[in-house]
């Protein structure tokens, strides 16, 4: 999967993504840009994959990166997409955050630090974390079975 005017777009490749703020401004769309290089939050109950039951895989919209199977996600009522764990170790890192007055632990793309959101210790079993994000920054596919069970229908 390629996404038009953005050369780093990939669900496969997963080589590090070093681009300068100039070229993230011309490849990504402006409310993917403010989420993802400015640290920007979306409004809560506004994005689409909040109440979404669909099976698939979620992807870093910035770039690609794989970073929640649907399994993993669940309603957590906080008003953005939450997910008890990531699809791997290196799918996002975890930076310290001490803005708007708070501690809090944020949550980047492994492979392009764009901005994901935040991770919390209220989650459910079996990881107890909460892994709070934006959906702005968020792509979606579905799953190859769940694709061709609904083409048969």
């Amino acid at each position: 999967m390629k996404k038009e005017n953005n050369p780093v777009y990939s669900n496969t490749d997963s080589s590090k993504v070093n681009l300068s703020e100039e070229e993230w401004k011309k490849v990504l769309p402006a409310e993917v840009y403010y989420i993802a290089r400015q640290k920007g939050t979306e409004r809560p109950w506004s994005s689409k994959y909040e109440t979404s039951k669909e099976i698939g895989t979620y992807y870093c919209a910035a770039c690609g990166n794989p970073l929640f199977k649907s399994d993993t996600k669940f309603e957590s009522g906080c008003g953005w997409p939450s997910f008890y764990e990531p699809i791997s170790k290196t799918s996002v890192i975890y930076l310290e955050d001490k803005s708007h007055g708070m501690e809090r632990t944020e949550v980047e793309c492994g492979r392009c630090h764009a901005h994901l959101g935040h991770v919390f210790n209220d989650g459910p079993p079996p990881t107890g974390l909460r892994y709070c994000i934006n959906g702005v920054i968020l792509d979606f596919k579905k799953a190859q079975q769940a694709a061709e069970q609904y083409k048969k229908k």
